[in-house]
C-alpha cells in the first residue's frame, strides 16, 4: 500500500511544481516572465560605451500610492543595462593608478570641534539626536589593523567608536520602545570628575520580520574597482541575499555615468536570480550617484509596502562627480523621500576617494544608518548578525534632552555628538529631525560632569551677570543629579511621546561600576586619546588597554579582543613603550560590587501604571501564590491526620481480641429479622507495607 501510495503522490508533486514555477505569479507584484525576458535582454552582448549601457527613459507612470497594487509594468519597461557591465577578463581591467590609503587622493571628512565645558548655571539643558551610526569605528580599525596608520582626527568620532559595542542594558518594559539605563561613576581619566553614562535599548522582534520591500542602490562607477569595493559589495549582499524570504522583494538598481534597472523587483526565496544579478556586475565610468538615488526611490515607492520594511541600500565610496554633485540637492532629495516612508541605509566602501562627510549627511537626513564595511566580516556583522537592526525601525526622531541640578552639576560636557547637536526648542518640535533605533539596538551617550565646589569650578568660563533674567534658585531637586527626557516617534506617526526619568546623585567610584560602564569609558578615553582631546588628563594607551582587558567579558564575536589589537596598534604608532612591546594586561575578572552601581530609570508608566501588564500587580501575584500553597500544605496535612487516624484506631490482623461489631438498625431492618448476624470489623494488614 504504501509503495502504491509513493509510485502515485511523487509524481503528482512533481507535476504540480512545475505547473506552479511555469505559471504567472499571482501575488499581483512580481511576475516571472517579464523578470527572465529582462534577464535574457540584459545577458545578450553588446558593443555600447558604458555610459550609454546605463541610460534609462524616465517612465511616464506616476508612482503608486502608498498602499496601492504594486505597478511593475513600468519598471519592467525600463531598459536593462548592456553587458557593459558584466565581468571582464583581467587582462582588459581598469588600470588601478587611483590615490588609495591614508594620506593620498581624496577621502572627505567634517571638521569636528571638540564639546568643551559648559556652566550649568548659564545653560543648564544639553540637547542632543541620538546616532546609531558605526562607520568611525570600522574606518578606524582599517586605518590601524590594514594601513598600519594613525586615523586622521576628524575621522574620529567618538560616538560610533562606543556604539559599536553592544552593552548589557536593561530590556523595555511597558508600551515604549526601548528602555533608559543610567549610571553615574567616576571619570577614569580624571577621578575628581564624573562620568554618566545614559543608554538605551530597543525592543528585539517577537516575531517575524515585517514584509521588506528593498532596492539595493549599486555603485558601478570606475572608482568601485578595488578589491575592497565592488567584489567587496557583492560579497556583503550575498550574505543579506541569504537571509530573505518569500515575503521579502529586492530589486537592483545601478549607476555609473547613467543608471539603470539591473533587476526588476524579485521574491527573496528567488535567490539565485538574485545572486546570478550581482555576479554580472562590474566597475567602471563616471559616477552620476544623484540619478541613481532619484531611481532608486521611484522604485521603492512603485513598490510600497504599507505597514512594511520599505528601505534603499546604497552602496558606494560616495566619490559623485557627473549629475548631480551637491550634497545639499541629494541629503534634501533624502530627507524628502523619508518624509513618505522610504528609509535609506548607507554602506561605505574603500579608501583613497570616499566621501565620509556626504555619506553621513545622507543617512542622518533619510531616517537610516551609516556603517563602513572593511572586511567580509564586518558586512556579516551588518547584514547578518545585525539584519533586524539595520531594516527594522521602531523609534524614529528620538532626541535626547539632559537638565542638570545646580547644587550638584557645576559643568558639563557632552563626549562626542558634535554634529547632533539640537537647540532646547528643537526637542518639542516635532517637525525637527533626529535619529532613528533599529530593533534590538542599544545606543549610548557619555557625559562628562564636574561637581559643584570642585577645586576646576573656578577655571569655567563664564558670562557677565544678566540684567532682565531672574535668579536661579539652588536647592530645587534635593538629591537629584539631572532629569533625562527623550521623546520619538512611532516609525509611522508625526506626534512624538515623552519620556522623563529623574537621576538620583549617588556615583560610585570608577572600580565599582560595572564592566560595560568601564569599557565604554575606555572606548571613549580612547577616541579622546586617538583626537588629541585636550579634556584627556594622566591616560595613556597603557590604562586604556588595562581597562579594556580587564572588562573584556564574554565576547561572543570578539569585538572586544579586537578593539585590545587596535589600541595596541595605536600605542605602537604613537610610540608608546607599553604598547610597542605589544604588552596586554593579564584578564582580570573584578568581584562584583557589593552596592549596585547601576540606576535603572524607565518610564513611570513602566513601574506605577494600573495596567495589568504593569509590574505594580507583582506583589499581588506574590501574595495569591502564598495564600494558594499555604491551602494545599493545610488540605494535605489534614488528610494525612485522617487517614493515620482510621489506620491506628483498627485492629491488628495478629490480634487475640477482635471483638465483633454490634448490628445497627438499619443492618436489622434490611435483614428483616429480629436478630441480625454480627461482622467482623476490618482490620490492619501487614502485607500492604511488605
Amino acid at each position: 500500500m504504501l509503495r502504491k501510495w509513493c509510485a502515485w503522490t511523487l509524481p503528482g508533486i512533481y507535476l504540480v511544481t512545475l505547473i506552479g514555477c511555469g505559471s504567472k505569479s499571482q501575488r499581483g507584484d512580481v511576475s516571472s516572465g517579464p523578470a527572465a525576458a529582462n534577464h535574457a535582454q540584459a545577458t545578450r552582448l553588446a558593443e555600447e560605451p558604458l555610459d550609454a549601457s546605463y541610460a534609462y527613459a524616465e517612465s511616464k507612470a506616476a508612482p503608486a500610492a502608498s498602499g496601492s497594487t504594486h505597478d511593475v509594468d513600468a519598471i519592467e519597461a525600463m531598459p536593462a543595462p548592456t553587458p557593459s557591465f558584466m565581468a571582464r577578463p583581467e587582462s582588459e581591467a581598469v588600470p588601478q593608478d587611483k590615490g588609495r590609503g591614508p594620506g593620498v587622493g581624496g577621502d572627505k571628512y567634517d571638521l569636528i570641534v571638540e564639546g568643551s565645558f559648559v556652566p550649568v548655571r548659564e545653560q543648564p539643558l544639553s540637547t542632543f539626536s541620538i546616532d546609531v551610526d558605526t562607520a568611525s569605528y570600522s574606518k578606524t580599525r582599517m586605518y590601524l589593523l590594514q594601513q598600519n596608520a594613525l586615523p586622521p582626527v576628524d575621522a574620529v568620532r567618538i560616538e560610533e567608536l562606543v556604539n559599536y559595542f553592544d552593552y548589557d542594558y536593561s530590556p523595555p518594559v511597558g508600551e515604549h520602545p526601548f528602555s533608559v539605563n543610567v549610571e553615574v561613576a567616576d571619570a577614569p581619566w580624571h577621578p575628581q570628575h564624573r562620568l554618566a553614562r545614559i543608554g538605551l535599548k530597543g525592543r528585539e522582534l517577537q516575531q517575524q520580520r515585517p514584509t521588506s520591500n528593498l532596492v539595493f542602490l549599486l555603485d558601478v562607477s570606475g572608482s568601485m574597482d578595488d578589491p575592497n569595493k565592488l567584489p567587496l559589495v557583492k560579497q556583503g549582499l550575498r550574505l543579506l541575499t541569504s537571509q530573505l524570504g518569500e515575503n521579502d522583494r529586492v530589486a537592483i538598481v545601478v549607476y555609473a555615468g547613467a543608471a539603470g534597472l539591473v533587476l526588476p523587483p524579485t521574491h527573496g526565496d528567488n535567490k539565485h536570480q538574485i545572486l546570478e544579478a550581482l555576479d554580472q556586475l562590474h566597475a567602471g565610468g563616471s559616477t552620476n550617484g544623484g540619478q541613481g538615488i532619484q531611481l532608486a526611490y521611484q522604485v521603492a515607492k512603485q513598490n510600497f509596502i504599507k505597514g512594511g520594511v520599505n528601505r534603499v541600500i546604497l552602496c558606494s565610496d560616495g566619490d559623485f562627480n557627473v549629475g548631480t554633485t551637491s550634497t545639499g540637492e541629494l541629503v534634501r532629495l533624502a530627507e524628502r523621500e523619508s518624509k513618505a516612508g522610504v528609509f535609506l541605509s548607507v554602506l561605505g566602501f574603500g579608501m583613497g576617494n570616499h566621501n565620509d562627510a556626504m555619506m553621513e549627511q545622507l543617512s542622518n537626513k533619510a531616517n537610516g544608518n551609516y556603517a563602513f564595511i572593511d572586511s567580509e566580516a564586518e558586512a556579516r556583522k551588518v547584514l547578518c548578525d545585525q539584519i533586524n537592526s539595520t531594516l527594522v525601525t521602531i523609534a524614529k526622531d528620538v532626541k535626547i534632552q539632559i537638565e542638570f541640578n545646580p547644587a550638584h552639576v557645576a559643568a558639563y560636557r557632552l563626549i562626542g555628538y558634535e554634529n547632533r547637536h539640537l537647540e532646547a526648542h528643537e526637542f518639542n518640535d516635532d517637525k525637527k529631525d533626529a535619529g532613528e533605533i533599529g530593533a534590538g539596538h542599544t545606543v549610548t551617550a557619555l557625559y562628562e560632569i564636574i561637581p559643584a565646589g570642585e577645586a576646576s569650578d573656578t577655571g569655567i568660563a563664564t558670562i557677565d551677570p544678566l540684567k532682565y533674567q531672574k535668579t536661579q534658585r539652588d536647592g530645587a531637586g534635593g538629591d537629584e543629579l539631572m532629569t533625562v527626557k527623550l521623546r520619538y516617534k512611532q516609525p509611522d506617526g508625526d506626534t512624538s511621546q515623552l519620556i522623563v526619568a529623574p537621576v538620583k546623585n549617588t556615583p560610585v567610584q570608577f572600580g565599582q561600576a560595572t564592566g560595560d560602564f568601564q569599557f565604554a569609558s575606555a572606548v571613549a578615553a580612547f577616541g579622546m586619546l586617538l583626537r588629541k582631546s585636550e579634556h584627556l588628563q594622566n591616560t595613556n594607551y597603557g590604562l586604556i588597554l588595562e581597562i579594556a582587558n580587564s572588562t573584556r567579558g564574554e565576547d561572543k564575536h570578539g569585538y572586544r579582543r579586537e578593539f585590545i589589537e587596535m589600541v595596541t596598534a595605536a600605542g605602537r604608532l604613537a610610540g608608546e613603550p607599553l604598547a610597542a612591546s605589544k604588552w596586554q594586561a593579564p584578564s582580570v575578572v573584578r568581584p562584583a560590587p557589593s552596592v549596585p552601581a547601576v540606576s535603572y530609570y524607565a518610564p513611570r508608566p513602566v513601574y506605577y501604571s494600573s495596567s495589568h501588564k504593569s509590574f505594580a500587580f507583582t506583589p499581588w501575584l506574590a501574595i495569591g501564590g502564598i495564600v494558594l500553597s499555604l491551602t494545599l500544605i493545610l488540605s494535605a496535612t489534614v488528610t494525612t491526620v485522617l487517614l493515620c487516624a482510621r489506620f491506628l484506631a483498627l485492629p491488628s490482623e495478629s490480634s487475640p481480641v477482635q471483638t465483633n461489631w454490634p448490628c445497627t438498625a438499619k443492618q436489622r431492618g434490611l435483614a428483616k429479622q429480629p436478630v441480625c448476624i454480627p461482622q467482623k470489623p476490618p482490620f490492619r494488614s501487614s502485607r500492604a507495607f511488605s
